[in-house]
């Protein structure tokens, strides 16, 4: 199960290049602080429940800052 932690770090790590390349700074380092935190997790050991309870923890969270994001943050618009 930390395996698969790591290869969310590879996908992270790779979302925050491509961010980075397209001058999306403040996004690129969301998710390299992502990166971080499941390269980290992957190579602690835990038990399989505790990483499943550990990545439902971390789905939770991204749905209420996607929802505070969208709700209250976001401006829409079809042009810049």
């Amino acid at each position: 199960m930390g395996r698969m932690f790591r290869v969310i770090a590879f996908w992270t790590a790779i979302f925050s290049v491509m961010f980075y390349v397209g001058e999306m700074y403040q996004m690129s380092l969301l998710f390299l602080a992502q990166t971080i935190f499941f390269f980290g997790i992957g190579y602690l050991n835990l038990s399989e429940r505790l990483y499943m309870y550990i990545f439902g923890a971390y789905l939770t969270v991204f749905m209420v800052g996607f929802t505070y994001y969208v709700t209250f943050l976001l401006e829409p618009s079809f042009a810049h």
